[in-house]
């Protein structure tokens, strides 16, 4: 995909930090010696609440986005890299990992991987959208199957983020597990020009979709897409709509030596 949009990105800021910080409330303090890595850590929005939460500590963000990354403020160190190839130099105490890991593939290569690099006593930290069932998530695959079929490769396959159980049942073996899922109820405020959910998928799970397309092909899915949101998400009173968003968190801490 191209870079990220850090401005279409920070516009539902609140939104998207309140899940980081949900899943910040559950790591335990008493970590072995080691930094923070914030894995996935865009423009650096939860580096704040990790520094307050964990004082004294060494804070690496970790992105493979340079427009992400050229804003970033609040860590002591930042590195450019793809998570999936990314090495620490030394057993971190923390890895988190907010509303990143979704975009990776193989979860049953990958949290293994992500655990294996901590020390008795580390903890893994994960928060991953689970909407791909949601009519916001869907429609885009409806859409792309009905108007420019074959014309998505592996977008339309079956979704990186599996059930809860599956997790459980991968991760319970390497460590003690606390695995939850929330759904959060937003109310997105009117836009001018746009359904509101259309504003909020733009600049993450909607941006695949588009970015093959000609302008003129962007413009006729939207449309569509609009349409589907319209009946699935109607507008309250105020303009307003009610976008319910199901997030998987878990905490994995690794035996004590």
């Amino acid at each position: 995909m191209a870079d990220w949009d850090p401005a279409a990105y920070g516009r539902f800021a609140d939104l998207r930090l309140r899940p980081a910080l949900d899943l910040l409330a559950r790591v335990p303090p008493d970590l072995p010696a080691g930094d923070v890595v914030d894995l996935g850590c865009g423009s650096g929005a939860a580096a704040a609440a990790l520094a307050a939460r964990l004082p004294g500590r060494r804070l690496l963000g970790v992105d493979a986005s340079p427009a992400m990354l050229a804003g970033a403020g609040g860590h002591d160190a930042t590195v450019a890299a793809d998570i999936a190839a990314w090495l620490p130099a030394a057993p971190p105490a923390l890895l988190f990992s907010n509303a990143a890991l979704h975009w990776l593939d193989d979860h049953a290569a990958l949290m293994p991987r992500l655990a294996g690099f901590l020390p008795p006593g580390g903890v893994l930290a994960v928060q991953m959208p689970r909407q791909e069932d949601a009519p916001s998530h869907a429609l885009m695959r409806a859409v792309a199957a009905r108007r420019l079929p074959g014309r998505h490769g592996g977008l339309g396959r079956a979704p990186r983020v599996a059930a809860p159980e599956v997790y459980a049942r991968l991760l319970a073996p390497l460590g003690a597990l606390d695995l939850w899922e929330t759904v959060y109820l937003q109310r997105l405020p009117a836009v001018a020009g746009a359904h509101p959910v259309r504003r909020f998928t733009e600049a993450t799970a909607l941006r695949p979709w588009l970015e093959p397309l000609t302008p003129a092909e962007a413009t006729a899915f939207v449309a569509d897409y609009e349409a589907g949101l319209a009946r699935a998400y109607p507008a309250e009173a105020d303009g307003s709509v009610l976008f319910p968003f199901r997030r998987l968190f878990f905490i994995l801490r690794r035996p004590a030596a």
